[in-house]
């Protein structure tokens, strides 16, 4: 029998899909295409996020790690240190923020013996015995601590403490460390649409009400517990909390260093390993090679290193079969300054600072360019002593001055100053630091042709100087008083205080008078 095989007809299997053609886009959805290249889908966007994050999210994901490395660059890097002393040097200054007291009384002036009373009793308690509650820092130290803080970890937390416990004066302040405060401790639903961030309690409208603090303590008064663990629950109102808010909802501050703490890590090591290779270099000249079946035959626990001297203006003989291998490393070179200051520049530009100051850098600078740099830079820092000011200055001074006056601790002539009277007593203004002229006899030109066009007032003048104007003028005063007594005559005095212009005014002025008193006579 013949084998005949049995044929199967095949399923008919589908037609492959036709291949789409190229997306089609209207004219104007490929110029929005190209106006918005940031919100790309691509391979050169994968690491780039897609979602905004929350500062609630941003803050519970990274501040812990950015405030380790900043603390960790603070201590080590010597670029971050210097950034660090600039902020203290600048917004808080060798005197901090002063106070000048600018009560007035019932005829509108300002009353000089109250003002004198309220800066003299606050210079008082300022001192380290009676501001710091463990009697270490005086409150410029506290200023200078607290912007430390802030720069380092983001944030600063100073404990207002009254009572006995404050001391001479009843009030006192005592520093923490923010990071006692947990970032990773929320709880939400609690009674009354209470809610806690960050380890901080907040009621339903982001209030705060209490701060909670990392606590061992399970007797104190004040400690509570949440999900097993004891946490010391301070009150809102005696903690004074300072950071600068870069996102809407932020309850908690980022360093002030964190967009620079990558550059300054790997710079740091590249320093390192460039300052290392030069160290080597420096000290090997060379290697001895020998020649094939040449050389000195080694045992295993032999040492294989040859040792030569070398002597100014001496020629040496190699061993025979032996070749000197050059070895000479060529790096740090002529582009390591180059790199270095690329880095730094940007590192500066994330500070809000001039790169010549951050990197004591002044090499080929002229004068038109570091003034203009100078001159911006003071801009951001006097907004930072606003902020300051805000943020720790007014806060304090505000919580210190109704205890003082109902303690009686500020006084005119023997008698407190009322109680009653807080309002009038609480219109002050605060004095930052400010910085010397770059240009001394221009800019004291510029300013006194600013005055006598009316653009400028001698008290505006002063101030930017750092000074009070009333008490230049004080000083002004007593000084004239001081010459007048000694029996010099009133010309020398005009002459010594008035500039040659004004002066020349004041005598024809008074040549004129005497004149017309001689015409009525």
């Amino acid at each position: 029998m013949g084998f005949w095989p049995i044929f199967r007809r095949k399923a008919a299997s589908p037609e492959p899909p036709a291949r789409p053609g190229p997306a089609r886009y209207s004219p104007l959805a490929r110029t929005a295409m190209r106006l918005f290249d940031g919100a790309r889908h691509d391979r050169l966007t994968l690491d780039w996020t897609t979602h905004p994050m929350s500062a609630d999210e941003v803050i519970q994901r990274h501040q812990r790690v950015l405030v380790a490395r900043s603390r960790q660059q603070a201590a080590s890097n010597d670029y971050a240190k210097a950034f660090i002393r600039m902020c203290r040097q600048n917004i808080v200054g060798p005197q901090g923020v002063t106070l000048q007291a600018q009560s007035r009384d019932d005829k509108g002036r300002l009353d000089v013996l109250a003002n004198q009373a309220i800066e003299a009793a606050f210079d008082a308690w300022g001192r380290r015995t009676h501001c710091d509650v463990s009697g270490r820092l005086s409150w410029r130290a506290i200023q200078a601590a607290c912007v430390q803080s802030v720069v380092r970890d983001g944030e600063f937390m100073i404990r207002v403490v009254t009572g006995e416990a404050a001391g001479e004066w009843g009030f006192a302040l005592q520093v923490l460390d923010p990071q006692r405060c947990p970032v990773q401790f929320d709880e939400d639903k609690l009674p009354g649409g209470r809610f806690i961030r960050s380890g901080i309690e907040f009621n339903r409208y982001g209030r705060p009400i209490a701060f909670l603090f990392v606590h061992e303590d399970r007797y104190n008064p004040y400690s509570v517990s949440y999900s097993g663990r004891d946490y010391l629950r301070v009150p809102a109102d005696e903690i004074v909390h300072g950071f600068l808010p870069e996102m809407t909802g932020q309850k908690r501050g980022l360093p002030w260093m964190a967009t620079g703490l990558f550059r300054l890590k790997q710079l740091h090591g590249f320093e390192d390993a460039a300052l290392v290779n030069a160290r080597v270099g420096a000290s090997k000249m060379g290697f001895l090679q020998w020649r094939d079946g040449q050389g000195p035959a080694f045992d295993e626990d032999e040492q294989r290193h040859f040792h030569m001297e070398a002597s100014p203006g001496e020629f040496g003989v190699l061993p025979d079969g032996a070749e000197l291998k050059d070895w000479q490393p060529q790096f740090p070179s002529g582009d390591f300054a180059v790199f270095n200051k690329a880095m730094l520049r940007g590192i500066a530009a994330g500070f809000g600072v001039l790169y010549n100051n951050l990197a004591n850098d002044l090499e080929h600078v002229n004068f038109s360019s570091i003034r203009q740099g100078t001159l911006d830079e003071r801009e951001h820092w006097k907004e930072m002593q606003q902020w300051l000011i805000e943020s720790l200055i007014e806060p304090v001074f505000e919580a210190w001055l109704p205890r003082v006056l109902l303690a009686g601790r500020i006084t005119v002539k023997g008698r407190p100053l009322k109680p009653e009277r807080l309002a009038r007593y609480a219109a002050v203004s605060w004095q930052p630091r400010r910085w010397a002229w770059i240009d001394p006899r221009a800019d004291i030109d510029a300013a006194i042709a600013a005055k006598n066009q009316m653009l400028l007032s001698p008290s505006q003048i002063i101030r930017e100087q750092g000074r009070d104007p009333s008490d230049v003028w004080a000083e002004i005063a007593a000084d004239i008083e001081q010459m007048r007594a000694a029996g010099i005559p009133d010309e020398f005095i005009k002459a010594a205080i008035l500039d040659k212009n004004l002066q020349a005014t004041v005598m024809a002025e008074a040549a004129k008078a005497q004149q017309n008193q001689g015409q009525a006579a």
